[in-house]
């Protein structure tokens, strides 16, 4: 999830998928229910065409050289601690590569094996459990949320869809100024989903379900507390059974706390009522539940990246309703908690102390993927995009990840 807090008051970037995306979609062969009219997703051209395989450059030694150049150049300039990069393509190699330090204070290196936080990666989890209820017909995309949470302003009329789509219209509790001076206050404290709820329903909503894009953690929120009354089961304990496991996954987890599996990085952020840079490590990630408390490392998210993006966890009906897209930002489009940005499909995520970026590529099937330990913007832009920019510039220049610097806003 991406938010920033300047002192005291409380500013959501609009960028970086923690807190503006771009998209796909999903949906399902089976019941989507019909307790509310369906709102279809406006679906637009994906924001370039899907290069074929051989667009793909071999990732010989001469290329690895460019993108070792390119990475710590925007690790010099953004004054990056340390960061992890995979980037491999059936056929033409891996290129993987650790720069940095994990610690500042130790010296340790930066390595592969470290788990990380991924704030807003998270909602590829949360929005994957969902839609395999759907799947299953006890959840359908058109019902309105009021069905299974109760007070949500517009309960009636907004959609599970919606909330997944980024486009309900409810204000996004991580930008409301007394939650901000609350976690940082004290960011060790634990919040609990009825009490960011409450940060988000004290707002007027934004504007009439569906009517337009806008990124909000308050949505997914909503749906991980869906997903714990459709199942009688806690969100984590489902998420890690039913998606994890399910996928394969060894190192990937939905903490209860602040728990933080060794061995992993830490993690350093601005986000302080000081604005001086603090150790991030240990804040409880729960005020980001559903939206963004996961935990998981590069080998992990390298499988991921490809599940999400192809649906293996759904049925293929579903997974072509996740990947509609609707207009987000320039060359970009978020669907059912995943976005496309020029081509490759997948989410990126901001926590203090952390950022991360997992995407995919469908035609030459390559996988990104970058963890680095800082969430500290550079000139307005997430460390994240950067490292996407500069790498996607060098193997795929027609199809360059860019998420275009938005004003903060505190709406």
């Amino acid at each position: 999830m991406r938010t920033r807090w300047r002192s005291a008051a409380v500013a959501a970037t609009a960028l970086g998928l923690a807190v503006s995306p771009v998209g796909a979609g999903a949906g399902a062969a089976c019941a989507w229910g019909a307790a509310a009219p369906a709102r279809q997703a406006v679906t637009v051209p994906v924001p370039a065409p899907t290069p074929a395989a051989e667009d793909f450059p071999q990732l010989t030694p001469a290329v690895a050289r460019e993108l070792d150049t390119a990475i710590r150049k925007v690790m010099a300039e953004a004054k990056v601690p340390g960061v992890i990069v995979a980037l491999s393509a059936p056929g033409k190699g891996t290129y993987l590569r650790s720069f940095g330090v994990a610690d500042k204070s130790t010296g340790m290196p930066m390595s592969p094996g470290l788990n990380m936080r991924i704030g807003s990666e998270t909602k590829t989890f949360t929005v994957t459990a969902l839609l395999q209820l759907v799947d299953e017909g006890k959840v359908g995309l058109d019902d309105p949320i009021g069905k299974y949470v109760d007070g949500v302003p517009n309960g009636d009329r907004i959609t599970l869809r919606e909330l997944a789509g980024m486009r309900s219209g409810l204000f996004n509790y991580s930008a409301d100024e007394d939650f901000g001076k609350a976690f940082l206050a004290d960011p060790s404290r634990p919040f609990t989903p009825q009490q960011l709820l409450a940060y988000s329903f004290k707002h007027p909503v934004l504007f009439e379900p569906n009517a337009k894009f806008d990124y909000s953690n308050t949505n997914l929120i909503l749906l991980g507390l869906v997903v714990e009354k459709v199942t009688g089961q806690r969100l984590g304990d489902y998420i890690d059974r039913e998606v994890v496991a399910a996928a394969g996954l060894k190192h990937t987890l939905f903490p209860v706390g602040a728990e933080f599996p060794s061995p992993h990085a830490q993690g350093y952020t601005d986000q302080t009522l000081s604005g001086k840079t603090a150790n991030a490590t240990d804040w409880n990630p729960s005020w980001g539940w559903a939206a963004g408390a996961m935990i998981s490392n590069l080998s992990d998210l390298r499988s991921w990246a490809k599940t999400v993006a192809t649906g293996t966890l759904l049925k293929p009906a579903t997974q072509a309703e996740r990947l509609k897209v609707v207009p987000s930002l320039p060359g970009a489009g978020y669907g059912l908690g995943i976005f496309n940005v020029q081509g490759w499909i997948g989410h990126n995520g901001s926590l203090p102390g952390y950022q991360s970026l997992t995407v995919y590529l469908p035609g030459p099937q390559a996988t990104l993927v970058v963890l680095l330990n800082t969430d500290t913007d550079y000139r307005g832009n997430e460390p994240s995009t950067l490292f996407g920019q500069a790498i996607t510039r060098i193997v795929t220049p027609d199809h360059v990840f860019t998420l275009p610097a938005q004003p903060a806003t505190g709406h």
